[in-house]
C-alpha cells in the first residue's frame, strides 16, 4: 500500500513525533507510519493511544502552545527511542468559522497560538536536537498547512491566515537550517472531526459550506493513510517537492 511513493523497507526503526495525534489525521498518520515500522512519539491535549502494531511509543499529554512542555515531550521521545527522524506539527484548531467582525476574541486568540505558536515551538524543538547529531542524517520537519493558506474562503479568516502563517515560517526556517529538509504540507481534505464542524456551520458564516458538503456526499476524502505514505515518502527522499510548501495530490479512486 505504498501508492506507488517506493516506501522502502528502511523505515523501520526510524522515529517520527505527530503532535495532535489523538484522533482525526494525527491518529490516522500514527497507525500508517506503525505499519511502515516508525517508532512513535505522540501528543495531544489529551493521552493519545498508541496503534497496536506500533515497535515503541511515547504517547503523552502536551499543551504545544507551552513551549517548555514541548521541549521536555521531546527530551523523553528522544531518550526513550533515540534521534528523531522526523517531526509532524499537526496540532491545529478549526477555529471561529464566522465573518471576522464577529469572531470571537477569545478563539481567535487560542487559534492563532496552537496553529502558529505551537509550530514554531514543535519546529524549534527539532530543529535544536536535529543540529546536535554528526555525521548528520536525513531528517524531516513537517507542518501541516491547509488550501486554506491561499483561498479565499469567507469566514475562515483566522484559519487562513494561520495557515499562510505555517507556510511562510517554514520557507524561513528551510533557509535558516538547511540540514532539515522541511516541507509545509497541505493534506486536502480529511474526514476529521473538523470537517463535521466545518458542515455545522450556517452557509451565511461560511458561504463555500455546499462544496464540503460533496465531498462529504460523494466520499471525496484524502485518506490519512494517503497522507502519511507522502510524508514517509519526504523521509526516504523518494518524494522531493520542487518548493517548501507541498500539496498532496487527490487520492486515486
Amino acid at each position: 500500500m505504498d501508492h506507488g511513493l517506493d516506501l522502502p523497507d528502511s523505515l523501520a526503526g526510524r522515529v517520527a513525533v505527530i503532535t495532535g495525534a489523538s484522533g482525526g489525521l494525527g491518529a490516522g498518520m500514527a497507525a500508517r507510519l506503525a505499519g511502515l515500522g516508525f517508532s512513535l512519539g505522540l501528543c495531544a491535549r489529551r493521552v493519545p493511544s498508541p496503534p497496536g502494531s506500533a515497535r515503541a511509543s511515547v504517547c503523552r499529554s502536551v499543551d504545544v502552545t507551552d513551549a517548555a512542555s514541548v521541549e521536555a515531550f521531546a527530551d523523553e521521545v528522544a531518550g526513550e527511542l533515540g534521534p528523531i527522524d522526523l517531526w509532524v506539527n499537526n496540532a491545529g484548531l478549526l477555529g471561529p468559522v464566522a465573518p471576522a467582525r464577529d469572531a470571537d476574541p477569545a478563539l481567535v486568540r487560542d487559534t492563532v497560538l496552537v496553529n502558529v505558536a505551537g509550530v514554531m515551538y514543535g519546529s524549534a524543538a527539532f530543529a535544536r536536537r536535529a543540529r546536535l547529531h554528526w555525521p548528520p542524517a536525513r531528517r524531516v520537519l513537517v507542518n501541516i498547512s491547509s488550501g486554506a493558506a491561499t483561498s479565499t474562503y469567507e469566514g475562515w479568516s483566522t484559519y487562513g491566515a494561520t495557515k499562510a502563517a505555517v507556510d511562510h515560517f517554514s520557507r524561513i526556517l528551510a533557509a535558516e537550517e538547511p540540514q532539515l529538509v522541511v516541507h509545509s504540507v497541505s493534506p486536502g481534505v480529511v474526514d476529521t472531526p473538523m470537517q463535521e464542524q466545518i458542515r455545522a456551520t450556517p452557509p451565511v458564516d461560511f458561504p463555500a459550506l455546499d462544496r464540503f458538503i460533496e465531498i462529504d456526499r460523494t466520499d471525496s476524502w484524502n485518506s490519512p493513510a494517503w497522507i502519511a505514505d507522502h510524508v514517509a515518502a519526504l523521509v526516504a527522499d523518494t518524494l522531493q517537492p520542487d518548493a517548501t510548501t507541498y500539496r498532496v495530490p487527490n487520492e486515486p479512486r
